[in-house]
């Protein structure tokens, strides 16, 4: 009788916690359904933008529940960073990478990479140092030399959403390059610098470590932009070489969305950077697999890789709107609130000083190879580069999360003040950066308009018209399909003066000798019996 007692009451328990797993899912799917209509409302608002409008609605969800559960909790789910990471990156980072203008990526890729990457670098060092000099002396918690360097990459991730929801790439396609380009690759050496020194043994420093240290930095960069590369080009290679089509274009969309998250498994498989895999993974895809499937295919795969980017992206400012208000965090704090409002107060400025220590040194670097006003970085634009790096969010979270808690929960007092302060920098970045994005981009660029000539990218999904460059430059950056015979610009002043045109013309050769008669892209069109490709082809046939 006891025993039936006893799994009588397990049942019931399991049956509980189901039930309640339901209700908070409802919920939690309702209040996406809520953030996506009232961020459509709120369009056209001066200060409001969706990411905002999720934060906002997650706040006041987190204090009704808090109402309801008397103070006890105010989220619906737990956070995990296996959820975040697993579930909720990739898709965004894909959808980033397939749908880049990859023209203007690869045009200032340089000067992308130089602000992704040691400008991740300059303001991760200048964090971790401002860290150990002030928080020694706040009496915050005993942090080693790794715990504070985990510190300065956690801060050094940046969320340029806001920024990137305001800006037009047609209008400002240099400025909306740069903000894209380094808001990517700035998450992937963040999430890699913080593995990095999560493994990396930082008892016995001298010049060895340091060299091995950036030798392991550089070997998890490579390595992982290459496994993205070769993923790419084996979903192309097979899917121009089954025809999966001609039976169901269902079975293309599939392949395409399960090789994009193979591709970011196999990363952390190998504990290479997922961020870094599937970015290049997606650019890889859209310039070779996309064009090898259906008409109907490529219609709904960007379709389909821009809604699952849009949602998990919602999800995430939800969830960290509610998950602000969670009182076991901020117990610990409670009895010295002026310690987490300095803490938070020292990052915040620590930030914002490492974004300046490289945006302008950079900026500056970069014009001095510039040929043309057009092609060099203005003062007004640096200082929208410097603003959209400011705020923080789901990364700078998940990453705080995983060095500072188990399980989601806080058991030491500087660990919870680590994590409320992190939560308060990305909610005050977020709302009062975030809010004051859309005027000053309208008080620094009132009337900005594209000058150049307007072409189609049909390298990208989107397809849409981007401006290039002018005149005679043209030429060489983008050459026609049957205008392959123009002489290339084989001087080597030619190619000191203006290398990114030389590489792109012995790159469109190399691409169009050797790449696409075996990868596909471009001008491959699949005949798929039936489909509009083939009804199209018969009527032009037709006398």
């Amino acid at each position: 009788m006891t025993l039936l007692d006893s799994v009588t009451s397990k049942l019931l328990s399991v049956s509980t916690s189901d039930h309640a797993s339901v209700v908070s899912l409802n919920l939690f799917v309702a209040l996406l359904c809520a953030c996506i209509v009232i961020g459509h409302l709120l369009e056209e608002n001066r200060w409001m933008n969706e990411s905002i409008t999720a934060l906002l609605i997650g706040l006041c969800t987190g204090v009704v529940i808090l109402l309801i559960s008397r103070g006890k909790n105010s989220h619906l789910l737990v956070f995990s960073e296996d959820l975040f990471f697993i579930y909720l990156l990739p898709p965004i980072i894909f959808n980033a990478g397939f749908q880049v203008k990859k023209k203007q990526f690869f045009r200032n890729f340089v000067t992308i990479m130089a602000f992704g990457a040691i400008g991740t670098v300059v303001s991760c060092t200048i964090i971790s140092l401002g860290a150990i000099q002030f928080f020694k002396k706040l009496d915050i918690g005993t942090f080693d030399l790794g715990d504070f360097l985990a510190i300065g990459a956690i801060f050094a991730a940046t969320d340029s959403v806001c920024t990137l929801q305001v800006l037009n790439q047609d209008e400002t396609p240099l400025l909306y390059s740069l903000v894209f380009g380094e808001g990517v690759v700035n998450d992937a050496t963040s999430v890699v610098l913080f593995n990095a020194i999560q493994s990396f043994d930082l008892t016995h420093l001298n010049h060895e470590a340091a060299f091995k240290f950036l030798g392991n930095f550089f070997y998890l960069f490579i390595l992982s932009t290459l496994l993205g590369v070769a993923t790419g080009l084996i979903s192309a290679y097979v899917i121009k070489k089954l025809y999966f089509g001609r039976h169901s274009t269902d079975r293309e969309v599939a392949l395409m969305m399960l090789m994009a998250y193979l591709s970011y498994m196999l990363a952390e498989l190998f504990t290479l950077s997922g961020i870094l895999t599937v970015f290049f993974c997606g650019i890889v895809m859209s310039h070779y697999t996309w064009h090898n499937v259906t008409e109907s295919s490529r219609i709904t795969t960007k379709h389909a890789f821009a809604t699952l980017s849009f949602l998990a992206e919602t999800f995430i400012f939800l969830y960290v709107g509610m998950d602000a208000l969670d009182i076991e965090k901020w117990r610990f704090v409670s009895d010295s609130p002026g310690t987490s409002v300095a803490v938070s107060s020292i990052l915040m400025g620590l930030v914002m000083l490492g974004r300046a220590a490289f945006v302008f040194p950079l900026s500056f670097l970069s014009n001095l190879s510039k040929k043309t006003e057009g092609e060099k970085i203005d003062i007004k634009q640096q200082v929208v580069i410097w603003w959209a790096g400011l705020m923080r969010g789901a990364v700078s979270m998940a990453l705080a999360y995983n060095k500072f808690t188990r399980s989601g929960h806080t058991e030491l007092r500087g660990n919870a003040i680590m994590i409320t302060s992190t939560i308060t920098v990305c909610l005050f970045s977020t709302m009062v950066f975030g809010m004051l994005t859309k005027p000053l981009i309208r008080y620094l660029m009132p009337h900005q308009k594209a000058t150049t000539s307007m072409l189609s990218d049909d390298n990208t999904p989107k397809s849409i018209q981007i401006p290039l460059l002018d005149g005679e430059q043209q030429d060489s950056f983008e050459l026609p399909e049957s205008h392959h015979d123009v002489p290339r610009p084989d001087s080597l002043r030619g190619f000191l003066m203006r290398p990114t045109r030389t590489v792109h013309h012995y790159w469109r050769q190399f691409d169009d000798a050797f790449m696409r008669p075996v990868f596909g892209g471009r001008g491959f069109v699949p005949f798929v019996p039936g489909s509009p490709t083939e009804r199209s082809t018969h009527d032009l046939s037709r006398p």
